[in-house]
């Protein structure tokens, strides 16, 4: 399987915070979700992939330096960041105008039908639009151009389920229209991945704590629930960190079916991909 994305050893210092030798790949074909606390380092690795910041280590992008070909490769690339977006005095019209002059691929007929789908005004400037109109007035646009490969940061932040449930879709068959695109999707709304990426990659502290498809992340990771004397029997190599309540114990395990056989417990609850993220960041170690 090829890679659209290939991140090897990137670090950038900053005052106050290092990304340290982070590496891990997006496959063509799939979905990667980019997940920790804000100021992990999420937003700085997506800055490094498309040199805005100047970072250290090696970066492909569909097999090539941007650094080399960074006009080419961004022709191919869809973005939906904080700060990427156009004046807010514009309406959808003229933005489809400057939209032309960016982009040779650039399909009207395909950003027109995105609007009409969205349900988005044509005659309203950017400015009258809700949260939700305005996020999805910029996935319209990431979109039309028929990128390889789309880069989201918080592209379903502050949006109600109905709209987010909507646009997760358009993530879909973007992906299911051609084997070749890929999606790097940094969110804070984990339970979203939880339905459509292929691969979990987790930031703490500038650093990759895990890297790992999300089927198996969600499938060998468990949370023991146990007694004070149950949890002392446990060897500190078969648990990752704890949570002490007041009548039991709660134990993040990236083995579960382990746990089961050599301990004889059984009362191991499947975790969301927020309470893994929290117990590595929150829990005891």
């Amino acid at each position: 399987m090829e890679n659209n994305i290939e991140l090897k050893n990137v670090s950038k210092k900053y005052k106050g915070f290092e990304l340290k030798d982070i590496s891990f790949n997006v496959p063509q074909g799939c979905i990667v979700g980019l997940i920790g606390e804000n100021g992990a380092g999420k937003t700085t690795t997506i800055k490094s992939i498309l040199n805005i910041t100047n970072s250290t280590g090696n970066i492909k992008v569909f097999g090539k330096e941007l650094t080399k070909k960074e006009k080419e490769i961004k022709e191919e690339i869809g973005l939906v960041l904080d700060d990427s977006f156009l004046s807010e005095y514009l309406n959808v019209k003229q933005v489809n105008s400057i939209m032309k002059e960016i982009y040779k691929k650039w399909d009207e007929n395909k950003y027109i039908s995105l609007l009409k789908q969205f349900d988005l005004p044509t005659n309203k400037l950017i400015k009258e639009f809700s949260s939700g109109m305005k996020m999805k007035l910029k996935i319209a646009t990431a979109i039309s151009h028929n990128p390889k490969l789309l880069i989201l940061d918080e592209p379903t932040s502050g949006l109600d389920p109905v709209v987010r449930n909507e646009i997760l879709d358009i993530f879909r068959k973007y992906i299911e229209e051609d084997e070749t695109r890929s999606i790097l999707l940094s969110t804070h709304i984990t339970t979203d991945l939880e339905h459509i990426s292929d691969y979990i990659v987790f930031i703490e502290n500038g650093k990759v704590i895990f890297d790992l498809p999300t089927d198996e992340l969600l499938e060998s990771y468990g949370i023991i629930k146990c007694s004070k004397e149950d949890f002392l029997r446990l060897d500190e190599k078969d648990y990752i960190s704890y949570k002490k309540g007041k009548y039991q114990y709660e134990v993040l395990t990236n083995n579960k079916n382990n746990i089961k056989i050599k301990y004889n417990i059984t009362t191991i609850d499947k975790p969301s991909i927020e309470e893994i993220m929290l117990f590595y960041i929150k829990g005891e170690k």
